[in-house]
């Protein structure tokens, strides 16, 4: 038997039934799309920043940049949960704050330092540590932060790279010194997990925690030898950074002038090529480098 309209009933209550479950799939596939493209174009972005990291021209890099951070922040719009682009964040903030920022403009810089660390904090979240490293005491900061697992380095580095530069701009200020112990509870993780993260990093880290600041105030200079030592043994002497920050605080600490001269000297006469996959930090290390030694008169 069939209906007045000519179909049978069994066939009409089908395609009800079929329309009602593709109704919600297709507004499902539109409010999604947007998270589908960015994730589509994962491997793109992937080699867009294998490609900015080996630039050497730093007005072209310098250029460049903005417009990068903007595109991914409008990729974390349409993916907010997207860790991976968090991360890509921070990192890029970070880079283009302290290379081509912190020199020229100390309050933008530390603005970006701020966007830096918002990026960095949520992917921190995302990998389980949910409290926040600025407002949490240290006695809980540890115990979320031993929870962590390998897959947090990242986001543990990330975190107290963005919110020590942060902090370093800021050291006039008491409640940012203070957030200083944060950063080290984050980055003590770090080398618990992997000491070799970003070319020993973490190292590079404590070699200026401890050798920024006298031993008055908590400096210890044989401790920052050591880490920037080990920072040389991971990146095998190719990370021109660990030359520039030794003479930049621990050798200006200590007023070892024949340091601080011999290791921006290292650094200004380093090849080009010496690793193509450090090329734009590297060049950034020359180019801080030989702001700094035109000091060398005044601070010894």
């Amino acid at each position: 038997m069939t209906s007045e309209s000519g179909r049978h009933p069994l066939l009409k209550s089908s395609l009800q039934r079929l329309c009602g479950a593709l109704i919600p799939l297709l507004l499902l596939s539109a409010c999604s799309m947007g998270t589908m493209v960015v994730r589509g174009t994962q491997t793109i972005l992937d080699s867009g920043i294998v490609a900015m990291n080996r630039e050497t021209d730093l007005d072209l890099a310098k250029a460049a940049m903005p417009a990068n951070l903007k595109l991914l922040e409008g990729m974390l719009i349409e993916d907010p949960d997207n860790q991976p682009l968090r991360l890509y964040a921070a990192e890029g903030f970070y880079g283009y704050a302290y290379g081509f920022v912190e020199i020229e403009d100390t309050e933008r810089a530390k603005q970006l330092y701020r966007r830096c660390y918002e990026h960095a904090r949520l992917a921190l979240a995302q990998s389980g540590v949910s409290l926040d490293p600025e407002a949490s005491p240290d006695n809980e900061l540890e115990a979320a932060v031993a929870g962590a697992g390998e897959a947090a380095v990242p986001a543990l580095f990330w975190t107290a790279s963005c919110l020590g530069n942060w902090v370093n701009l800021n050291r006039d200020n008491p409640a940012g010194i203070a957030e200083l112990s944060s950063t080290a509870i984050l980055m003590r993780r770090v080398l618990e997990l992997d000491e070799t993260f970003y070319y020993g990093g973490a190292h590079l880290f404590f070699g200026v925690y401890y050798g920024g600041r006298s031993p008055m105030f908590g400096g210890n200079f044989e401790l920052a030898e050591e880490h920037f030592r080990r920072a040389h043994e991971i990146n095998q002497e190719q990370l021109l950074l660990v030359d520039l920050l030794y003479a930049e605080y621990l050798a200006r600490q200590r007023l070892d002038r024949d340091a601080f001269h011999q290791r921006l000297t290292r650094v200004l006469e380093s090849p080009v090529n010496l690793n193509p996959d450090l090329a734009l930090i590297n060049a950034i290390a020359r180019q801080r480098a030989g702001i700094l030694i035109k000091s060398e008169d005044d601070w010894f």
